[in-house]
């Protein structure tokens, strides 16, 4: 079912359609058509990363019904183009699934959190060592013994019988 974000009927559009209508437009790389969805004061809230404000203005709050819709999803390609994040292009081929949680209210996208592996996204791009490599063990292995040593140097040192209780 295609979903027009323009239409006038008085029928209000239901959030599934609203996220079905919001992932066919990202995967045919639409940009106007997914600003179409959104409301002026819409966040792309992206957990891994953070929240992106979609749209300049920012309304003191959302008038009428909020629906909502989970979207399952999986992505592949390649990190080339644009840096992201600050992060150059690698060239490396990606795989990652996630979530993204959909609010609509008034026939708009108000809303869209989206929940990915960030870990597994950077153990792609080779910015973390492949799970369970020498180098992913050795980097365990030395935070681990830091968070001892932090921990150590937190706690106050006692004398033999000197009682942790205070008056």
């Amino acid at each position: 079912m295609t979903t027009d974000p323009t239409k006038t009927s008085a029928e209000p559009t239901s959030a599934v359609e609203m996220a079905r209508a919001l992932f066919e437009t990202l995967k045919r790389r639409d940009v106007d058509a997914v600003l179409a969805l959104d409301a002026d004061d819409a966040v792309g809230d992206v957990v891994a990363v953070g929240e992106f404000r979609g749209k300049p203005a920012i309304r003191d709050r959302v008038s009428g019904t909020t629906s909502r819709a989970a979207v399952q999803w999986h992505a592949t390609g390649t990190f080339s183009g644009a840096r992201f994040q600050g992060i150059e292009p690698t060239g490396k081929r990606v795989e990652i699934r996630g979530l993204d949680v959909v609010d609509v209210a008034d026939d708009v996208v108000v809303r869209d959190t989206m929940f990915y592996d960030g870990a597994t996204l950077a153990r792609q791009l080779g910015m973390l060592p492949r799970r369970g490599s020498g180098t992913d063990k050795a980097l365990r292995a030395t935070f681990n013994r830091l968070t001892r040593l932090r921990w150590r140097c937190r706690r106050p040192s006692r004398s033999v019988g000197e009682s942790a209780t205070h008056t």
